[in-house]
């Protein structure tokens, strides 16, 4: 395998597969007609074509219109149609925008192809042996990648949380880094990636964070999701990465960043500089509703 394998795995997606989401004559996604279907009863909230599906309802409200929504789902999912919901709300917003037109479940975020956001911390040691990355196992029971390997703390960035809150959230959670660490952890940018599911379609962009780890700190799972941790020598996390599909899918992306910036994928690479444009690619356009 290839380093950018990775990445291109991360970015299969074919918008014609797919109608836009729009919110008051803006797209904020995209929806696969199958599902479309599914809310066809009730054109109350949704006004459904063969060309987009819009939001419909009369609620003005945030609140009152994520309700309205949450309700057509809620009876979705008890009829079987739809797995039940997460428990997280993402937001919904124009491409580019910071005020959400929308609040989501976030199990539901997929199915309407909004753009979702999430933090990875890259965790890593100096040691008089060179420098070692902290990597997790993910639990055997977990719905999602059971068994693969991870980042030492990494999550969804719900709404109504900030940055700093949920990264220390998932830090304590994930690997029982306490707060006055947590802090350390270093904004290094992000990585993005648009990727098909057969559930709907992921618009995502992981904030990457690099947090430096005292020889001695020891990572505990507080919350079930992680059965093991291994820190290993940078050059074995970057040889599994480039040989294997260890990794759950998105955090090879993560770590390749890391890789990168830190000189361990460098130059003689041969797609050193297709890695550096996939990482950051430009958002897929959302077609406006036409028909």
């Amino acid at each position: 395998m290839r380093f950018i394998d990775h990445v291109a795995a991360c970015n299969d997606h074919d918008a014609s597969r797919f109608v836009p989401f729009t919110i008051g004559g803006v797209t904020v996604g995209r929806i696969r007609p199958l599902f479309a279907e599914l809310l066809k009863p009730w054109p109350a909230v949704f006004s459904v074509t063969d060309h987009f599906v819009a939001l419909n309802c009369r609620e003005t409200g945030l609140i009152e219109r994520s309700a309205q929504v949450a309700g057509v789902l809620e009876q979705l999912i008890a009829l079987g149609e739809l797995s039940p919901f997460h428990g997280e709300r993402y937001a919904a917003a124009p491409q580019g925008g910071a005020s959400p037109l929308l609040l989501i479940d976030r199990a539901m975020a997929p199915l309407f192809g909004i753009r979702a956001y999430g933090q990875h911390v890259n965790g890593y040691v100096r040691s008089p042996d060179g420098l070692k990355m902290w990597v997790s196992r993910r639990a055997h029971d977990r719905q999602h990648y059971p068994g693969r390997l991870d980042n030492l703390a990494a999550g969804g960035l719900p709404y109504g949380i900030s940055l700093n809150e949920n990264l220390a959230k998932e830090c304590w959670e994930e690997a029982g880094i306490p707060g006055h660490l947590a802090r350390q952890a270093v904004p290094v940018g992000a990585v993005s990636y648009h990727m098909d599911t057969e559930k709907g379609f992921k618009h995502d962009t992981l904030y990457c964070y690099d947090l430096e780890l005292p020889e001695d700190f020891i990572p505990e799972c507080m919350d079930g999701e992680v059965q093991s941790f291994y820190l290993w020598p940078i050059e074995e996390v970057r040889d599994v990465v480039k040989n294997s599909s260890e990794f759950k899918l998105n955090c090879n992306l993560v770590i390749i960043d890391f890789l990168i910036r830190h000189g361990y994928i460098g130059p003689d690479d041969e797609t050193y500089l297709a890695l550096l444009t996939a990482l950051h690619p430009a958002p897929p356009p959302l077609e406006p509703p036409s028909g």
